[in-house]
């Protein structure tokens, strides 16, 4: 099978399209044929090693010294299952899936085997592949922030998101207004119109506006990109608000109850998938390095080869 082999760190150009061998499943594992995969801010990052200070050293020890030690990098995926193993009993050849891998990735290849009780459940009826596999890194990261943020305790909260625009931003606007939040989007003027059409009831163009002068007060701010410090928007809190973010040393953990959650926000039509672009599998550096831009607006998603 073909799959995208991270050689080192670097820019994009350290992925390489090579051939490798067809996973075989073991008793308790599916074999499962990729049809979809995504580039987030997660991958790239890793590729890249791009985090700053003593943090390379620990990335290094955990993922590898001089280059990731799971070589096939992606970390969500959609698919069809196409051979399990004789122990496996909820999962079989036909079953369209999504599935989330962790840190150890696999998802840029053409074929994946899986535990029977991994991060994985039956895709969306109503989604493509393509769409099913944007909901997942941005679906997941904000619910488990949102949550942490305690949106799911007394409604109607006032909710601010930095980065709205992005692959987590758009989930989160999404997810928020699903507890009945009024959303207040921080992004660029160019996603303005796509964080209003999700349901943002104000937006901020941060090149224009600093959100903590405007005297207004939030019960949640996320920052679903990992640029802000809690003590720079502190005034902007209620007194018993919280501040969550992406860039700290808390990851997001991944949950298969929340992969059943983003399938029942899809085929109840209160979840989009917002898709910025879709890359062909061979197309891999380019998709990369357009994540690398910082340009994108929602997901962007690979498409892998039909055969």
């Amino acid at each position: 099978m073909k799959a995208v082999f991270c050689t080192q760190y670097g820019p994009p150009e350290v992925l390489k399209i090579q051939t490798t061998e067809k996973p075989e499943p073991k008793n308790d594992e599916v074999l499962i044929k990729i049809k979809a995969t995504a580039v987030n801010s997660g991958d790239v990052r890793i590729r890249g090693l791009a985090v700053e200070g003593f943090m390379k050293v620990i990335m290094r020890l955990v993922l590898g010294f001089r280059r990731p030690r799971h070589p096939i990098l992606g970390a969500v995926l959609s698919g069809v299952v196409e051979k399990v193993g004789a122990e496996v009993k909820d999962w079989a050849p036909g079953h369209e899936v999504y599935a989330m891998t962790g840190m150890k990735f696999g998802a840029y290849a053409e074929y994946i085997v899986l535990k029977e009780n991994a991060v994985m459940a039956h895709k969306p009826k109503n989604a493509t592949f393509e769409q099913s596999a944007a909901i997942l890194f941005g679906g997941h990261t904000a619910i488990y922030f949102l949550q942490k943020a305690k949106i799911n305790e007394n409604g109607d909260k006032k909710v601010l998101i930095y980065g709205a625009s992005g692959a987590v931003g758009t989930s989160a606007i999404q997810i928020a207004k699903y507890y009945k939040a009024d959303i207040t989007a921080v992004c660029s003027e160019k996603g303005v119109d796509l964080v209003k059409s999700l349901g943002a009831n104000e937006t901020i163009d941060y090149t224009k506006e600093n959100f903590v002068a405007n005297n207004k007060k939030y019960d949640v701010i996320f920052d679903a990109v990992g640029k802000l410090k809690k003590k720079d928007c502190a005034g902007s809190l209620t007194k018993n608000g919280r501040f969550v973010t992406v860039g700290g040393l808390d990851v997001a953990k991944q949950k298969k109850e929340q992969l059943f959650f983003l399938k029942d926000l899809y085929e109840s039509n209160q979840l989009f998938a917002a898709i910025d672009s879709i890359y062909d599998f061979d197309e891999m550096v380019d998709a990369h390095r357009y994540v690398d831009s910082g340009r994108k607006k929602g997901n962007v998603v690979i498409r892998m080869p039909a055969s």
